[in-house]
């Protein structure tokens, strides 16, 4: 199924959003509305920020709603990542910090952690 650039952008608008911007319903997100997020975060998504989202997505939902710090993304994708992974290189993905703008991308909960280990 084919959707207009109009059809994709009314997607997003159309969906329940906190406060902060984060998606209500989880299951409400797929790749177009990760898409949507990262343009209004200002990144570009590439197959690395996916391979993080789809992370993160699956640590929440078959995981207890687990929200991995920057450390334990590391430790968790070191073994699949193209090329040695830092934290430096998840925040060259996500800027803003990869637990939580990566998590507001992949339509999880806003996560409540104050950052640290």
């Amino acid at each position: 199924m084919f959707f207009t650039l109009e059809e994709i952008s009314m997607a997003l608008a159309d969906l329940e959003r906190d406060e902060h911007g984060y998606l209500i319903d989880l299951n409400s997100w797929d790749e177009n509305i990760a898409a949507e997020l990262a343009e209004e975060e200002g990144i570009s998504l590439n197959d690395e920020s996916f391979r993080l989202i789809y992370f993160l997505r699956d640590e929440y939902t078959n995981n207890n709603a687990n929200q991995p710090n920057e450390r334990n993304m590391v430790k968790a994708l070191k073994n699949d990542w193209p090329e040695k992974l830092t934290t430096k290189a998840l925040y060259s993905l996500f800027p803003m910090g990869p637990a939580k703008q990566a998590g507001k991308i992949a339509g999880l909960p806003e996560t409540k952690r104050k950052g640290g280990y």
